[in-house]
């Protein structure tokens, strides 16, 4: 009799959510944030570590094109000298970096480990910040295609003739969100007559146009994402990565605070080795 007055008592029609005879259910997982679209470290033509790197600047050495010439000579004459020139550019990598502190508090109150997770979504915008500098990098292309409301096939083709006429090859095109919509609506790319396949219209995005590696980037990481812009670029010749430090996690306690914390802290530059081996197109 005891027994079926408290079955009576604590079912859910006598209940209320969130008393302690309810409970009210919060789920312990915890949906993450969705990772962004960012340009692979291997789009670099070189990237040197701390250990290449003595003191605070780094200047990479670069033979320049087109020097030397060969001459006729004529018989008996003295034979022209000549000789390669070169240049330099200069990497001063910058300091970044942010500071995580959490209360105890909020250690033993909080249904996930909030001290980990702040440290891992703070490797998330280290990555953002380092493709946002390489897009900003880009933006110092010797040529840029002047696109209309929608990217065309003839700008994606004049920027690649702005490569080549460099006597470079294009490898990779980086593009915005928007751009990609504009491909998405090229017939050419997505009629089986046209292209032979029909790959776009099955996964989404051809993965290569006239040779060139897409790469899709998002456009809410920095200050440098353009939904509306586009880089044809050889990928062995455009821009380099200076890591002075590397992505470096120092935990620290504030016993006086009742605080854990850690600074996270990275030094970086990247720079355009060669501003003619990158093409921009622009649309409106």
């Amino acid at each position: 009799m005891a027994f079926t007055k408290i079955q009576e008592y604590i079912s859910t029609a006598d209940g209320t959510a969130g008393t302690l005879l309810i409970p009210k259910l919060i789920m312990p997982n915890l949906i993450e944030e969705v990772d962004k679209n960012l340009l692979d470290r291997s789009l670099a033509a070189q990237t040197w570590g701390p250990n290449q790197i003595a003191g605070g600047t780094f200047t990479v050495n670069l033979e320049t094109p087109n020097t030397m010439d060969v001459r006729v000579v004529g018989e008996g004459a003295e034979i022209p000298l000549d000789n390669i020139g070169f240049e330099t550019v200069t990497y001063t990598p910058a300091k970044y970096g942010v500071a995580i502190r959490i209360t105890k508090e909020m250690t033993e109150d909080s249904q996930f480990e909030l001290f980990q997770r702040n440290i891992r979504i703070a490797g998330k915008r280290f990555a953002e910040n380092e493709t946002n500098l390489v897009v900003g990098a880009l933006d110092g292309a010797n040529s840029t295609v002047s696109g209309g409301a929608q990217i065309t096939i003839a700008n994606i083709t004049s920027a690649m003739q702005n490569v080549e006429d460099e006597d470079y090859n294009p490898t990779d095109l980086i593009i915005g969100t928007e751009v990609l919509n504009d491909l998405r609506n090229i017939d050419v790319f997505v009629e089986a007559n046209k292209a032979g396949d029909t790959t776009m219209l099955t996964t989404g995005m051809r993965g290569n146009i006239y040779g060139l590696n897409v790469h899709v980037v998002s456009p809410n990481f920095g200050s440098n994402a353009s939904k509306t812009s586009a880089y044809v670029l050889d990928r062995t010749q455009t821009y380099g990565i200076a890591i002075k430090r590397d992505i470096t996690v120092e935990t620290f306690n504030l016993p006086s605070f009742d605080m854990e914390g850690a600074a996270i802290t990275q030094r970086i530059d990247v720079q355009l080795l060669r501003s003619k081996a990158v093409s921009k197109i622009t649309t409106a």
